[in-house]
């Protein structure tokens, strides 16, 4: 595979990847008494998001073995250099997702239930370990592996396009009444993020910092039920299914946050 296309080694990736997860799905669907006739509830979902996503890394060690590449290639620096740039980048996504709700509170299009805040005691912590896990390996994946993949073939724009449309493509897995909607935003955060490791000197400490930061924030949001919408708007522009990314007001909020990071890149 050294020398095959990117093309190639990309789809041999994902329908390994695809191949060695799906025994491990049938079996988890098995013992969680999944009926084919019901669909998936957020119990059930977790057990195969996370066997799905702890593969990954096997998976790509074996890619990387054949084709004598290295996870330094695919954007994993120094321990300190890693984690310095998670910060910066957690920083930011947190920073980012404030910004977001505080103008809408501004804006009377949502308030804010005092009453739950009591809840974040006990959901806060398992909600990040979810977000550091997912953020992590999205980022290995889809900014790291794929990316870097692509940039042998075509301009890294390009490669930045192609691998943002397949990032945003494939939650269409987990849900897809919910995820149509978000698609477009899907597919700009993926070029947020392309623009993170970017202005992270080709690391990415930063992008998974602010994808970690992003889901933890938002999850953490809709399980404590923090946020009530008011109605006083269109849902288009606070987000179908209460989904910021499927919003005019998250695709500025994303919009936003890749300024921040343009000017971090040309500094």
């Amino acid at each position: 595979m050294k020398d095959a296309s990117a093309i190639v080694v990309v789809m041999a990736f994902f329908l390994i990847w695809l191949g060695c997860w799906l025994p491990i799905a049938a079996i988890s669907l098995k013992l969680l008494n999944w009926q084919p006739i019901k669909p998936l509830q957020p119990e059930q979902k977790l057990p195969l998001m996370v066997s799905l996503y702890l593969l990954a890394p096997l998976v790509l060690w074996g890619v990387i073995w054949l084709t004598n590449g290295s996870f330094v290639n695919y954007g994993i620096a120094s321990n300190f250099a890693i984690l310095s740039s998670f910060t910066l980048g957690f920083g930011l996504g947190v920073l980012s997702i404030a910004t977001l709700f505080s103008c809408q509170f501004w804006l009377g299009w949502c308030n804010f239930q005092e009453l739950n805040i009591k809840q974040l005691a006990s959901i806060s912590l398992p909600i990040l370990l979810i977000a550091v896990l997912v953020g992590g390996i999205e980022e290995l994946v889809f900014r790291g592996f794929l990316l870097t993949e692509l940039e042998r073939d075509y301009p890294v724009w390009t490669a930045g396009i192609i691998s943002s449309l397949i990032f945003a493509v494939l939650h269409l897995i987990w849900e897809q009444k919910e995820t149509l909607p978000q698609l477009p935003g899907l597919w700009l955060l993926g070029m947020m993020l392309v623009l993170a490791r970017i202005s992270d000197r080709g690391n990415l400490g930063i992008a998974w910092g602010l994808h970690s930061a992003l889901v933890w924030a938002i999850a953490t949001i809709d399980t404590a039920q923090l946020v009530t919408y008011t109605g006083k708007v269109s849902e288009w522009w606070t987000g179908k299914n209460k989904k910021p990314l499927a919003g005019v007001a998250g695709i500025l909020c994303v919009l936003g946050t890749s300024l921040i990071l343009w000017l971090f890149s040309v500094l």
